[in-house]
C-alpha cells in the first residue's frame, strides 16, 4: 500500500481509523509501515443528534496499524458540504 501513497502527497486525503475516527487534513508523508503526517488536519466528529463537529488538530501523526482506510478527498465537493447540517452514527470500531 505504501507505493500506492506516492501520489497522495501533499493532497487532501481523509483517513478513518480502526476505531471509528475520521481524519482530513494534507498527507505530507509517511513510512514503510504506513505512519502518516497530516498537516492541517482536523478529525471530523459525526453525530445522530446535532451536525458534524471539526476538531481542528493542525499537524497530527497517526500510526500504521491504526489506518483502515486512506482516500483522496474532492476539495470542490467537500467545500460545498454544509457540515452542521448533516447528521450520522459515528463509526463503531473494527472488531477483528
Amino acid at each position: 500500500m505504501a507505493a500506492g501513497l506516492d501520489a497522495f502527497v501533499n493532497h487532501t486525503v481523509s483517513i478513518i481509523t480502526s476505531d471509528g475516527r475520521n481524519f482530513i487534513g494534507t498527507l505530507k508523508g509517511f513510512d514503510q509501515t504506513i505512519n502518516i503526517i497530516l498537516d492541517e488536519s482536523h478529525e471530523r466528529v459525526y453525530s445522530s443528534t446535532t451536525g458534524v463537529e471539526q476538531v481542528i488538530l493542525g499537524l497530527h501523526i497517526i500510526r500504521g496499524d491504526n489506518i483502515a482506510i486512506i482516500g483522496l478527498v474532492d476539495e470542490e465537493l467537500d467545500n460545498r458540504l454544509n457540515l452542521s447540517s448533516i447528521k450520522a452514527e459515528p463509526l463503531n470500531s473494527v472488531v477483528h
